[in-house]
């Protein structure tokens, strides 16, 4: 089992920039692919992005690709995603995520384990 914990949401102006950092701790963190989702009021939970347990593969939707990037470092347990040139409807809570999967999912029902969250505002 693993708890993660996300940190570094907040408020940005439009074209801005944030780092997303996914803090995760209990047993064997370099076993769990890891992914960030998101949820804007009123819609579903969608995917943003993922990483192999390796970190040699990753997987974007096509609303960020280009914009954010996903990234690893096994050493620390940490899971970062930064997210660059942001408009108003990259605004949601960030939720990060662990899944045991084989493959690199991007549904949330593959990943087991989740974050509490961190609001991303940003403003026009």
């Amino acid at each position: 089992q693993v708890q993660v914990v996300e940190s570094g949401g907040g408020l940005v102006q439009a074209g801005g920039s944030l780092r997303l950092s996914c803090a995760a701790s209990g047993r064997a963190f370099s076993i769990y692919n890891m992914g960030w989702f998101r949820q804007a009021p009123g819609k579903e939970r969608e995917f943003v992005a993922a990483i192999r347990r390796s970190g040699d593969s990753t997987d974007y939707a096509d609303s960020v690709k280009g914009r954010f990037t996903i990234s690893r470092d096994n050493g620390t347990n940490m899971v970062y995603l930064q997210m660059n040139s942001l408009n108003p409807e990259d605004t949601a809570v960030y939720y990060c995520a662990a899944s045991p999967a084989l493959r690199l999912g991007v549904n949330a029902n593959e990943y087991a384990y989740w974050g509490r969250g961190t609001q991303v505002t940003v403003s026009s």
